[in-house]
């Protein structure tokens, strides 16, 4: 629910401005949308300009931690390696890996390869062999702020069916940004996604998203890739949110290994594959923060 304020009252978003001459406008069109039907999103949903700021600063060392990773990765190389980049990348910079730790995850990044959909733990038997895709998921803490993004990487001489999934995922991703736009629906990011995929044959996971993020590492809403146009969570400016679609060449269906907890992989071990953005609602479209 929207906070109610007093028109005089110093507004919601820290300006320092009254309400009635800041926020009070775009509150009524929010409550107006909420009284049609629609699920709106809360004052937490939405970051003030100071955050945002905030919240940039972190994207910068996560978009550097995946260049570095993109300047080194190569065949004969460690999944254990990566980790090593993202976290020696991370804290030079001063940050710190989202995942480290985090509800018990022992690194500081993912790396899913092939048939793993997410959650992929770097190891030091995993070696990289010409022929694999492999994702790696990187989020970054700076001064309390957090970003996230993912990239995929074909290692060597990649089959042409892989290639085309790697690539389609990543039209998945351009399509759903291009659908982001206020007063526009999370179900209008869905339906672009999935749309793309189901028409090259593939097969959006259903239960595992995207998600707000800046304020915390995971925050609402949690986004789908398997809704409708016009449906889901109004987009209005100030929220920030991933896109993040993960698409299997085979079915759908996914198991996680019972061992650890977090590994995520395709039922039927055909391969999957994943890009990963982070994107801010603009008075008048989009920015993407990290990538």
């Amino acid at each position: 629910m929207l906070e109610k304020l007093g028109r005089n009252l110093p507004c919601w978003c820290g300006s320092g401005k009254k309400y009635k001459s800041c926020h009070m406008a775009f509150d009524e069109k929010i409550s107006h949308y909420k009284d049609m039907g629609h699920t709106v999103p809360t004052h937490k949903m939405i970051k003030t300009p100071q955050q945002i700021e905030k919240i940039k600063e972190s994207c910068k060392i996560n978009v550097a931690v995946l260049d570095a990773v993109a300047e080194k990765i190569c065949e004969g190389m460690p999944t254990s390696e990566i980790d090593r980049i993202v976290y020696d990348t991370t804290t030079k910079m001063g940050g710190i890996p989202a995942p480290l730790n985090y509800e018990g995850y022992p690194y500081s990044v993912c790396t899913s390869v092939n048939e793993q959909v997410c959650h992929g733990f770097p190891s030091d038997k995993v070696i990289l062999k010409s022929g694999d895709i492999v994702n790696v998921d990187c989020s970054s803490i700076l001064d309390g702020y957090f970003s996230d993004s993912s990239r995929m990487f074909c290692i060597g001489d990649v089959s042409a069916e892989k290639r085309k999934l790697v690539q389609v995922t990543k039209e998945c991703v351009e399509l759903g940004l291009e659908a982001v736009q206020p007063w526009g629906f999370l179900g209008d990011v869905g339906q672009a996604v999935n749309d793309h995929a189901t028409a090259n044959g593939y097969a959006v996971v259903r239960d595992i998203g995207g998600h707000g993020c800046g304020l915390e590492f995971h925050e609402d809403p949690f986004v789908s890739y398997v809704t409708h146009k016009g449906q889901e969570m109004l987009l209005v400016p100030g929220m920030i949110f991933t896109i993040e679609p993960m698409v299997n060449m085979g079915s759908a269906a996914h198991v996680t290994n019972r061992t650890n907890g977090w590994e995520v992989s395709t039922r039927d071990g055909l391969p999957s594959a994943q890009w990963e953005i982070m994107v801010l609602v603009t008075e008048d479209g989009h920015e993407v923060l990290s990538w």
